[in-house]
């Protein structure tokens, strides 16, 4: 049986399930956001310990203005709403992404749900917002840089955001498509994929646990026989 350290999410298609209920698209983000508090405590149900989400890609920016400034308006109103939640039930918080860019506001509501869940011990939960593989990797070279530090695989992989969480053992994607889209492609070298129809609001608990239990089945093999 394979151990499940660390899960990583593609959280897509909100805007294609508003579209099937003739909702708008700001209507589909916020029952994906919902989506998200069902999936981590299910994630310390099963023993799972890293939990990230990708919640908004470096590529994100291309999107009309006006839902830009809605889903950066969810994710500080998401961030807000959570200390209560992640301290009841040991839940550490961290961010992948640079957030640099990011109004005062954002950047003080991360960094205070940070601070306040830093004790957590049953799962780290990384949202992956103003995320970009590529970006994360060229970003950990410019700090070995300028600690003059060797350029190799050990150092770079220490100089990622959160390296505490570790290699990704799993990716799932929602919503159908069939690509990584720029996610975790260190971390997740080696990781399984899965690719369901789901759409991310309506992804449960129920689909999840059979997920695992099928990851769980699989010969890894690493390269290896």
């Amino acid at each position: 049986m394979n151990d499940l350290n660390h899960l990583a999410i593609i959280m897509d298609g909100n805007g294609r399930w508003a579209k099937l209920k003739s909702l708008a698209r700001s209507v589909g983000h916020k029952n994906g956001a919902d989506t998200i508090d069902k999936v981590a405590l299910t994630c310390i149900d099963l023993g799972i310990k890293n939990l990230t989400l990708y919640a908004f890609s470096t590529e994100n920016w291309s999107r009309p203005k006006e839902e830009i400034d809605f889903l950066l308006n969810l994710a500080k109103d998401f961030i807000k709403k959570k200390e209560a939640l992640f301290i009841k039930n040991g839940v550490k918080f961290e961010t992948k992404g640079d957030i640099s860019v990011f109004d005062d506001e954002l950047k003080k509501a991360i960094s205070h749900l940070k601070e306040v869940t830093k004790n957590g011990s049953n799962l780290t939960l990384a949202l992956a917002v103003n995320y970009g593989s590529k970006d994360e990797i060229a970003r950990a070279v410019k700090k070995l840089i300028k600690l003059n530090l060797e350029i190799n695989e050990e150092n770079i992989t220490q100089h990622l955001d959160a390296p505490q969480m570790g290699n990704v053992d799993l990716i799932i994607r929602t919503g159908g498509e069939q690509r990584l889209s720029n996610f975790m492609l260190w971390q997740g070298a080696y990781a399984e994929l899965v690719f369901t129809p789901t759409l991310w609001p309506d992804f449960n608990q129920k689909e999840l646990f059979k997920i695992v239990e099928n990851y769980k089945k699989i010969h890894r093999k690493f390269g290896g026989l």
